[in-house]
Parts: C-alpha cells; sequence; structure tokens
C-alpha cells in the first residue's frame, strides 16, 4: 500500500528554516520602530465571528463576498480573519480599552486569511503589521500612523517608494460623491468590464479601484472626492497635507484613491514601490471613525496602517537588501566514543548557561563528519573530547574562523569564550 503524500492547501506556504532569518529580522524592526513611536502590540485570535468581519469590512466588498474562509460550529459562524483592524477594535471595545485613559496606540503582527487566487506577493495565508490610534480625530494622529509606517521601510532600506493620499470625506461627502459617480458611470456602463458594472450596482467607489484596461479612460475624467468634501472634512485634510510638508513627508495627492472596506472615511493613503510590479501596493489605510460604533462601541475616531510582510520581503529581494543576518553557533562540541558523548551532553548545559549558543552530535558520527556539520552550523568554535582529552582534563578548543587550536581545561575555556 502507497504511502500517503501531504503538502500545503493551495496558497499557503511553509517558511523554512534558511527564509526565517528575514522574518525574525523584520519583525524585530517593526517592534523596535513601535517602541519609538510609543505603540503597544495586541495580539488577537485567528478566528473571529462572521458578523464582526461583515460589520466591519462591509458586506458588499470582494473580502466579505469571496474571499472568507467561514465555517460553522453548532450555531455559530466564524472566519479566518481576512485583516486585522476590525478584530482589533472588537478587542478595544470587549476589554474597554478607553478606560485606560488617552489614545489607545496599537500594533499587532500576525497571519491574515484570503480565498483568492494566489499569485506573487499575495497568498491565501498572508502575514500583515499595522497600527491603529484609537480615541484620537486630530490629524496629527492620521501624519503620525503615516510617519511610523515610513520610518518601518526606512529602516529596512527602502526608498524606492512614493506615498499616495486621498480624502474618502464623510457619510454626507460621500453620499454626495456616490451619486455623483453614477451620474457619471451611467452612460458609460455598455463599454465597461463586468467587474465595474457589479460595482456600479454595490459600491461605485470600488469602480475607481479596477485595474481593467477597459475602464482606466473612464476613471481618468471621472468626478474626484475633494470636490465633494463638506467643510470640516476638506479643513481636515488640509491639514493633514500641511502636518506632511512640515516633517518633509513627500506625498502625491491622488483623487481616485479609495480604500477597499466600507469602515474608512476623511484621509486615505497608500505606499506603493514600482519594484513590484503590477500589483505595486506595499501598505496603506486611513481613518475609520464609524468603525467602532459600527461594532457596538461608542462614537470613537481612529486611523490606521495595515502592510504586507510578503510584499515588502519581495521588495527586499528586489533591491538586492539583505535581512537575513548571518548566524552563527558559538559552539560545537565533537565528541569520540560514548565517554566523550556523555561529558558533551554533560557540559552543553553549562556552556548555554553561559550565555552561549551551542551544540554538539547525538549519533556517532565520525571526526570528520562532525567538524563537516559545525562548519555548515557555521560553529565559531569546537570543542573536541576523545579519550586523550579526557584523561588529561584539557580539551581542545578550535577557532573555525582562523584554524587556529590549544588544548585548555573547560573552566579555562569557558572563561576565554565569555569574555
Amino acid at each position: 500500500m502507497a504511502q500517503p503524500t501531504f503538502s500545503t492547501h493551495v496558497g499557503m506556504v511553509d517558511i523554512l528554516p534558511d527564509e526565517v532569518g528575514k522574518w525574525q529580522k523584520l519583525e524585530r524592526i517593526i517592534h523596535e520602530e513601535a517602541k519609538r513611536f510609543n505603540f503597544e502590540e495586541v495580539r488577537t485570535p485567528i478566528m473571529e465571528q462572521t458578523e464582526l468581519i461583515a460589520r466591519g469590512v462591509g458586506q458588499l466588498t470582494d473580502i466579505v463576498s469571496k474571499e472568507m474562509f467561514a465555517f460553522e460550529r453548532g450555531d455559530d459562524q466564524y472566519v479566518l480573519r481576512p485583516e486585522c483592524t476590525a478584530p482589533v477594535a472588537r478587542s478595544f471595545v470587549e476589554h474597554h480599552l478607553d478606560q485606560r485613559g488617552g489614545t489607545q496606540n496599537l500594533y499587532y503582527i500576525g497571519p491574515m486569511f484570503r480565498a483568492e487566487k494566489p499569485q506573487k506577493g499575495r497568498q491565501r495565508q498572508f502575514h500583515q503589521f499595522g497600527a491603529e490610534v484609537i480615541g484620537a480625530d486630530d490629524p496629527a494622529a492620521d501624519v503620525d500612523i503615516i510617519a511610523f509606517m515610513m520610518a518601518i521601510y526606512d529602516r529596512v532600506g527602502i526608498s524606492n517608494t512614493t506615498l499616495k493620499i486621498n480624502s474618502v470625506g464623510d457619510p454626507e461627502s460621500r453620499k454626495a460623491y456616490t451619486e455623483a459617480l453614477k451620474d457619471y458611470f451611467r452612460p458609460n456602463l455598455d463599454e465597461m468590464s463586468e467587474i465595474s458594472k457589479r460595482r456600479f450596482e454595490k459600491n461605485p467607489l470600488r469602480i475607481l479601484d479596477s485595474k481593467e484596461e477597459e475602464d482606466q479612460p473612464f476613471i481618468e475624467d471621472a468626478p474626484v472626492i475633494t470636490d465633494f468634501l463638506t467643510e470640516e472634512t476638506a479643513a481636515h485634510y488640509e491639514k493633514v497635507k500641511s502636518l506632511l510638508d512640515s516633517l518633509e513627508i513627500s506625498y502625491e495627492e491622488d483623487p481616485h484613491l479609495v480604500r477597499g472596506l466600507d469602515y474608512y472615511t476623511r484621509t486615505a493613503f497608500e505606499l506603493i514601490s514600482p519594484d513590484l510590479g503590477a500589483q505595486d501596493a506595499l501598505g496603506g489605510g486611513g481613518r475609520y471613525d464609524l468603525l467602532i460604533e459600527e461594532i457596538g462601541g461608542r462614537h470613537t475616531p481612529a486611523v490606521g496602517f495595515a502592510a504586507g510582510m510578503e510584499r515588502l520581503l519581495i521588495a527586499c529581494e528586489e533591491l538586492d537588501i539583505q535581512l537575513q543576518e548571518e548566524e552563527m553557533l558559538d559552539v560545537y562540541i565533537v565528541t569520540l566514543g560514548e565517554d566523550a558523548r556523555e561529558w558533551g551532553v554533560q557540559h552543553l548545559p553549562k556552556l548555554r548557561n553561559a550565555g552561549l549558543s551551542a551544540s554538539m552530535d547525538y549519533i556517532g558520527r565520525s571526526m570528520k563528519a562532525q567538524m563537516k556539520d559545525a562548519d555548515r552550523e557555521n560553529a565559531r568554535h569546537t570543542i573536541i573530547v576523545g579519550s586523550h582529552e579526557l584523561n588529561e582534563g584539557k580539551f581542545t578548543l578550535r577557532n573555525m574562523k582562523e584554524s587556529e587550536e590549544e588544548a585548555y581545561p573547560f573552566e579555562e575555556i569557558l572563561n576565554k569564550l565569555t569574555t
């Protein structure tokens, strides 16, 4: 009977040991920048109630209508989270984080899930990092969240980027703008893509997101939302631009930039890189003053961003940015014989307790094979232990990089390696 074979699900990939280093380095950068900007980490479950995502993201979005991994258990309906802003907002409401006082500056790192066609930089399980400032409606919060996002890319070394900004207005602005878009697109619908025809009925703003070639001439001349902003919303947008200028954060205004999720209001932004090809978005976000009230909380202004880690790593590859740090093992114990192997087992903890990384052979290979393994592990030093060394009470310490060696008692070796 043939043995069964198993593989990862379509659009989900293993991150193997040779790749993990650059992920860990990126995560360290995110954590360190978050500390500089005074953000606290929050970790939410990967599974959320379907209704939360539908309310938070929007019933008419592609995410809710066709990209969710949804399932039931009894009478309860759940999804694997397709994004993390709604879960963070749910956590804010559920745990009354507003009672901590002041704004809540929260960030996250983790896997998300969308059942879409896998392509470069877009898997069905993908990873995002992001941040939210909850409880502030001042334009300074919008700019600070943008500065935080940009600081991470600057720290990584990705400078070939463009920040695009727009305002998507408030409900009053969007209602007027939606009607204007319908009036504009309606006479041309027969010449537009099937996707845009469907979006026309459900959410005309999403037509502006279309990448279909036949839609572009109509999108190019479409009305712009900034002509429909209320006085208050227009003032907010002008202040955001003024603050970005004062911080010397360059940007381009994109009047057709809209966010694909329903909870966005006022500021919208996106960071793009030509190094990613057609799918050029690195990350983006905006203000979502309506979300927390929509999921059962009090009216609470908020602004945030989310960015794809796979997209960022692809940009690093294209720009030859080496996030992978050279991993080195401090000590590899080479043992010859059973007594030597027992000695190694007893002394490994002493090396590790002294703050050194240490390993040894467990399967009785030859000295040549063990030295080769130490080299593969990029070991700085080996300690060679055989019957002669055990009898003498001195063990050969070999510097693998300089090919120098000398015999010392173990305590002296420990002292040399830790000073």
